[in-house]
């Protein structure tokens, strides 16, 4: 019995190109369909808004912003507790890197025992692993306002701290940024470098003359050169004795420095003493400073 030949299923032209054809099309069919299928089947949860047009922008959003202010606009401080959540959390919520833990009395009872003056200034200078202002700027916070969020952490502690003082009206917050960070301790740092700069043009046309020697009286305009530059800078710390300042006019916080020659007095305010910067961390000349000096001293006396 012999077997039937195989015949070619393609035998015209017409066939040969409607075979090719289909060899494309349909695995293309057939992927599209798969992709449509694919996709249709993707459904977000409810409650969940990650592909929501306003969460979408914010995580393309570029890390760099720019934030226009109004200079002449009066700045609103941030709560204690604001300045907390935003900064000293990171590490007082849970005391990492032996940091205080909030509201643990334990903690913060050794700490509280310094006296608020010296825990304000642990924490613009910093201590240990923590760092200067807690990483931030005086342009991010003012001293005024750390000084608030260490009165909340301690309050929250068992102390009993006020605020501090609040800074002069009109005051700009990025004047502490020109060193007069120490003299923020005393609640005045944003004001710090601007009234010493104010201080400095209020007393550009004062003839310089040298400071007198000790128990001599003073020209004029070296008396109001000291007295300006005492307004405007020395008083934010030695009108109210913060920082151990010997306070204005106080004859017994004084005494102990008054033992010293007036050329040693005159070299802690040129050069710097504790946690008092050269010059109170202006620019005043070497006159103007002694100056302030014998106006300070004057008061004593």
């Amino acid at each position: 019995m012999s077997e039937a030949p195989h015949g070619n299923p393609i035998k015209t032209p017409a066939q040969l190109i409607a075979a090719v054809i289909a060899g494309f099309a349909v695995p293309i069919i057939i992927i599209v369909m798969l992709a449509y299928y694919v996709d249709n089947s993707t459904r977000t949860g409810a409650g969940t808004d990650s592909l929501n047009d306003t969460v979408v922008a914010q995580r393309i959003a570029p890390l760099a912003q720019v934030e226009i202010r109004d200079a002449n606009a009066p700045r609103v401080y941030r709560t204690g507790e604001e300045v907390y959540k935003a900064v000293c959390s990171a590490c007082h919520a849970a005391g990492t890197a032996g940091a205080p833990k909030f509201t643990n009395t334990a903690d913060w009872a050794p700490r509280i025992a310094q006296g608020f003056d010296t825990l304000w200034h642990t924490a613009l200078t910093g201590k240990g692993a923590m760092p200067a202002r807690g990483g931030t700027s005086p342009d991010d916070f003012s001293d005024y306002e750390i000084g608030r969020a260490v009165a909340y952490m301690a309050n929250n502690a068992g102390a009993n701290f006020a605020d501090p003082p609040v800074p002069a009206a009109g005051a700009s917050g990025a004047a502490a940024a020109s060193g007069a960070a120490p003299a923020a301790a005393a609640g005045a740092s944003d004001t710090g470098a601007a009234q010493a700069a104010a201080a400095m043009a209020a007393m550009a046309s004062i003839p310089q003359a040298a400071a007198p020697a000790a128990g001599a009286t003073q020209s004029a305009d070296a008396s109001q050169a000291g007295k300006a530059l005492y307004t405007q800078v020395c008083q934010a710390c030695h009108a109210a004795g913060v920082l151990n300042a010997p306070k204005f006019g106080d004859k017994e916080a004084w005494a102990p420095r008054l033992k010293d020659p007036m050329d040693t007095v005159y070299n802690y305010a040129l050069h710097g003493k504790g946690a008092m910067p050269p010059k109170g961390g202006s620019t005043a000349s070497d006159a103007d400073v002694k100056a302030a000096v014998d106006y300070m001293v004057s008061a004593v006396k």
